[in-house]
This record gives structure tokens, C-alpha cells and sequence, in this order.
């Protein structure tokens, strides 16, 4: 009987590490909910995502037959994926004597882990883009904002265009963005999941919705952060497998393993959908 209650119990709190890393992932962190998603099926070690070249017209003339042919132009982005992974030991005396559950505890843990993991991946490619945008000692205000969303436009971003920065350059936007005593606020674009990303949308400016992500870090001796604006085509995360948590019993250590692991990539695949946007992330005065 002891047993089976222990087991039941260790079973209840697999529930609960899992149903904990799902909310914590979802909500930690913007970037991996702005681009494409991609799934390995069973067998699969890698996906191929093609990308065609434009056609080009040309003027004819009446009854002489076109010589110029068309190139498909075909180029693609070979997607693959790797394991991460973290490992809680719990023993049963800490089960027993801590004052909170502790497998709700590490569960939020693993959740926010995981997500900052995928999120700093994701960052990592902003700086990757072959369009640089802003400046190293640039403020994001409501101007350079808006001549961000333009070049976005110019350059044919497939929409939905989205906007990430640091909290600090994005209360610097939000501050010009009031100075001028103009409204730029706005609901989340379709295509965008507003549930997951309600808690990191800040503003809209000429159709782009703008998020805060802290996970953003500063440039190495700079004051700015490369934050990107981009399409939701211009990246994307391959999953072979989506984040998963097992226990494991060790009898003679008297406690339980528990284990999380996710398999998957980030990648850029379309460089003419996005651009780096350096600007200033230094805390606001408050004072």
C-alpha cells in the first residue's frame, strides 16, 4: 500500500511538473510565438524549406517568338535540431519536509528555463541579418519607429511584421510616442496569437506590432542591444521532439529524478525578411 501511494503521488506531480513547464513556456518569453514552426515527423532528421527567385517580364514584340527563359531559382534552408536538456534529483526527505510543493516549484523552474533558452537562441539570430537598422548609441523613438516599419515596407516583409526589443528601448518609444500626444496603440495583428502574447505587446506602429522581451542583453561595452524587426517568414524553430518531462526512481539514493528535454532548432530562412535594430537599452531616469 506504501508504495502504491508513493507512486500515485509521484505520478500526480508529473502532472504537475508538466502542466507547470507548459504555462511558464508559453509565457516566458515572445520570440518563439513570432515566427514559423516547423515539426520533424517520426523517421525524419531534417526539413528542407525552399525558397523560389522572382520572374522577370520582359517587352515583346508581335509575331516574334520570346527567347528570354526563366529561372526557377530555387534555394532552400536545411533545418535539423538538437537536444537540451535539465535534471532535478528531489529526495524523499525534501519531498517530505519542504514547506511548498516542490515539484510545482521545479516545474515553473524547467518552464522558464526551457523558454529562455529558445528565446536567447532566437535573439541570437537578430544580429545575423544582412540589413542593420538604428545605431549604437540610437534611441528608439516614435521617428526611428516609424522608419523601421517603412524600410519593412519597402522591402516587401510578408506580413505579419513584427518588432522585438528590450523593455528599457521600448518605454523610450512609448514616452516619444506620448510626447507627441499621438495614439499608436493598437490590438494584435491576425496571424499572431494574442493569448500567448497579450503580456509582451506594447505598442503598434504603422501596422507592426512591437513586444518587450528582458531577454535581450546588452552589446559587450555598449550601452545598445540588437533587437530585430522581421516576418514571421524570416525565421523559424524546428521541433523533433516538443519539451517533454520524465521521473525515474533511484531506489538507493532514496529520491527521483526528474528530467526535461526538448529537440529543436532556430533558424534564420529568409534574410531579405528581417533587420537588426540596435538602440539603446539603458534603464529610464525614474526619478
Amino acid at each position: 500500500m506504501t508504495q502504491t501511494a508513493t507512486i500515485g503521488q509521484i505520478e500526480n506531480a508529473q502532472n504537475i511538473v508538466i502542466s507547470k513547464v507548459r504555462y511558464t513556456a508559453e509565457s516566458a518569453a515572445p520570440n518563439q510565438h513570432l515566427i514559423e514552426r516547423f515539426t520533424l515527423g517520426k523517421g525524419e532528421y531534417q526539413i528542407n524549406v525552399p525558397k523560389v527567385g522572382q520572374v522577370t517580364f520582359n517587352a515583346l514584340t508581335d509575331g516574334v517568338d520570346m527567347v528570354d527563359e526563366a529561372d526557377i531559382n530555387m534555394t532552400y534552408t536545411a533545418l535539423t535540431t538538437n537536444e537540451i536538456g535539465a535534471k532535478f534529483v528531489l529526495t524523499d526527505k525534501l519531498i517530505r519536509q519542504f514547506n511548498e510543493d516542490v515539484f510545482n516549484m521545479v516545474g515553473r523552474q524547467l518552464g522558464d528555463g526551457q523558454a529562455r533558452k529558445v528565446d536567447k537562441d532566437i535573439i541570437a539570430l537578430y544580429a545575423g541579418f544582412s540589413t542593420a537598422l538604428g545605431h549604437a548609441t540610437g534611441t528608439l523613438g516614435i521617428q526611428q519607429a516609424q522608419a523601421c516599419c517603412v524600410r519593412a515596407a519597402a522591402d516587401l516583409y510578408p506580413a505579419p511584421i513584427s518588432f522585438v526589443h528590450h523593455p528599457n528601448a521600448l518605454g523610450n518609444l512609448a514616452k516619444s510616442a506620448m510626447a507627441i500626444g499621438a495614439t499608436y496603440y493598437a490590438g494584435i495583428l491576425q496571424g499572431l496569437s494574442e493569448e500567448l502574447l497579450r503580456s509582451f505587446f506594447k505598442i503598434q506602429v504603422n501596422g507592426v506590432n512591437f513586444f518587450w522581451d528582458s531577454n535581450i542583453a546588452l552589446i559587450a561595452g555598449a550601452t545598445s542591444a540588437y533587437g530585430s524587426i522581421f516576418s514571421k517568414s524570416a525565421m523559424a524553430m524546428v521541433e523533433s521532439k516538443a519539451p517533454y518531462t520524465e521521473r525515474e526512481r533511484d531506489a538507493s539514493l532514496r529520491g527521483w529524478e526528474v528530467v526535461m528535454v526538448h529537440d529543436y532548432g532556430v533558424y534564420e530562412i529568409d534574410d531579405a525578411y528581417g533587420a537588426s535594430a540596435r538602440y539603446v537599452i539603458s534603464a529610464l531616469v525614474t526619478s
